[in-house]
């Protein structure tokens, strides 16, 4: 095999402009990964980019890349590992050992089975940015995911989390680095809209492999089996907010191009490995990519089109999935391009996919884990802030108050699941029958803890919700963000003041005389939080019983780490 000159965290500009890393000419390479997705009691599934048409070997089993605009991808089935065993695994392309590289003094990348005897630890978070560069002046403090990394490598495998859970933003299209701006000016005229954001599924790549090289970032997503959303940055800022976003955007010259990209790339890089081998397995698009002689472009670019539509009375596609790790239930939904826009009320998920969440709560576990990148639960004053302006822009006060409200959502991000009242009373509603038992298996108990997992909104907190005297389980909102961001001073003050109990209480009574919204059938209050902070969340659940911590990174020893917990709170 060539030598390799090229290292990991190397963004080269050279033509053609998708070409990273570990590559020459002369040989077919492994551009990214291995990015370990599902695993279950006895398989698990390896997601890698090549540089070439090649087939790829993990553990003895064999893939045959496939081809969309140009990359080369595989999605390695592994089969027959030893339930509650630990395999470290390495990746062949062609009979070549092309990972881990001979120089890496990190673990080798491992495979830990699920035992439901064991603890389970899930740690979460979002809102990456990739270098700490991407804001200019207002850089972020440490990575807090590079910090988790490397505490790890330091631990034993049995301290290891069994899962990671992404909520959104893994990359930002709208926001791009020095590095990738500069490789965009140089493929095009930037003069041009969307200037040096990204413009197509090309560009696209370059922020994944931007953002998934970083040494650290790339030996935890190896090892530790990730589940991932996405948010609006992923895509643009605001994405979906309204039918009114919705046709301002189309009528740009550059947003089809943006869409088909951002959905394609999330299907190829992220939304593939959240499925289970049986879901892959009956998932029509997959097959027919994984089996298509030549480049499957095409394929994909219909799907994206046809799942950007839903928000338009189309049929859309289904990007919520479902996992169960041993007696833990996860369930994630989508709260992006699932919207329904063009209809009243909106919905933030249409009817026929609320019907696919509905089923999928049903039945006996400890735990359910209901994973959804925008917060079900925000400070109260700002919930009814949301819910008033959703109320005022469907024209109740007459057209010119419709179009301030609509201007108000989008400058302050008022498009929550409290903006989407009908979807977020939905939702309590399922919960709430979850809580009750109604939807137990033959055990007929309800789970012990019910967590909604979110990030998006740049601080930290966890929330409990008070649904009915009837409801066994005990529920809460965790949020943790960002992993690697920042939240500007004034927005920190005004997460901080909405929080409070006189803010919520005056800001009720305000839009109450302005605008009456029906009563809410729950409460709740803040137990741990806000917290401000490049931050990671730990849930440990073992039987019924279950704890959250958050952690906060910093420099110790000139390396991120992980400084201290911020908060640690057993649930039940």
């Amino acid at each position: 095999m060539s030598k390799r000159t090229s290292r990991a965290t190397d963004l080269p500009r050279a033509q053609p402009p998708a070409r990273f890393l570990w590559y020459t000419d002369e040989v077919t390479d492994l551009i990214l990964g291995p990015v370990l997705r599902h695993v279950g009691e006895r398989d698990a599934t390896v997601w890698v980019e090549t540089s070439g048409p090649t087939t790829v070997e993990v553990l003895g089993h064999r893939e045959p890349t496939w081809t969309v605009s140009g990359h080369h991808y595989a999605l390695v089935h592994v089969t027959d590992l030893p339930p509650a065993s630990t395999t470290t695994y390495d990746v062949r392309l062609d009979d070549t050992l092309v990972w881990p590289l001979p120089d890496d003094r990190r673990p080798a990348p491992t495979i830990r089975t699920l035992d439901p005897d064991r603890a389970l630890r899930l740690i979460f978070g979002s809102c990456r940015f990739a270098t700490p560069t991407a804001l200019g002046p207002a850089s972020p403090e440490p990575d807090a995911l590079d910090a988790y990394a490397r505490r790890m490598m330091a631990q034993p495998t049995t301290e290891w989390p069994d899962a990671l859970l992404l909520l959104g933003d893994q990359v930002y299209a709208d926001e791009t680095s020095p590095a990738v701006a500069e490789r965009i000016r140089e493929h095009r005229d930037v003069d041009e809209p969307p200037g040096q954001e990204v413009r197509d599924f090309e560009e696209y790549t370059w922020l994944y492999h931007e953002s998934w090289s970083d040494p650290e970032v790339r030996w935890i997503l190896s090892t530790v089996p990730s589940s991932m959303i996405f948010d609006d940055h992923d895509v643009r800022d605001d994405w979906n907010t309204s039918a009114a976003w919705r046709r301002d955007m189309q009528a740009t010259s550059w947003w089809q191009e943006r869409i088909i990209g951002g959905l394609g790339s999330y299907w190829v890089y992220q939304h593939l490995g959240n499925l289970s081998p049986r879901d892959l397995e009956t998932d029509e698009l997959y097959q027919r990519v994984r089996q298509h002689d030549g480049d499957a472009k095409d394929l994909v670019r219909a799907f994206a089109v046809a799942a950007d539509a839903e928000a338009d009375g189309g049929k859309g596609a289904r990007w919520s999935y479902r996992r169960d790790l041993g007696r833990t239930r996860l369930l994630v939904i989508d709260s992006r391009c699932g919207r329904i826009l063009e209809q009243s009320p909106r919905s933030m998920i249409s009817e026929a996919e609320f019907g696919w969440i509905s089923e999928q709560v049903s039945g006996d576990y400890d735990h359910l884990l209901v994973g959804t990148s925008l917060p079900w639960l925000l400070p109260r004053a700002l919930h009814d802030l949301e819910s008033w302006n959703e109320r005022l822009a469907s024209g109740v006060r007459g057209r010119l108050v419709a179009r301030w409200a609509e201007w108000l959502r989008r400058r302050a991000d008022l498009e929550h699941w409290a903006a989407f009242r009908a979807s977020f009373d939905a939702l309590a509603d399922l919960l709430a029958s979850v809580g009750r038992g109604e939807r137990a298996g033959t055990s007929g108990t309800a789970p012990a803890t019910i967590c909604v997992l979110s990030g998006d909104v740049h601080h930290a907190y966890v929330a409990k919700a008070e649904l009915g005297g009837t409801v066994q389980s005990k529920i809460y909102q965790l949020t943790c963000s960002p992993l690697h961001n920042h939240v500007p001073p004034a927005m920190q003050f005004v997460f901080r003041v909405t929080w409070n109990r006189a803010t919520e209480r005056a800001v009720r009574a305000i839009l109450d005389a302005l605008a009456k919204v029906p009563p809410i059938g729950l409460e709740w209050e803040p137990l741990k939080g806000p917290y401000f902070g490049n931050q990671i969340g730990t849930l440990q659940l073992r039987g019924r019983h279950a704890e959250v911590s958050l952690e906060q990174a910093g420099i110790e020893d000139d390396v991120p780490s992980l400084t201290g917990k911020q908060a640690q709170l057993t649930l039940s």
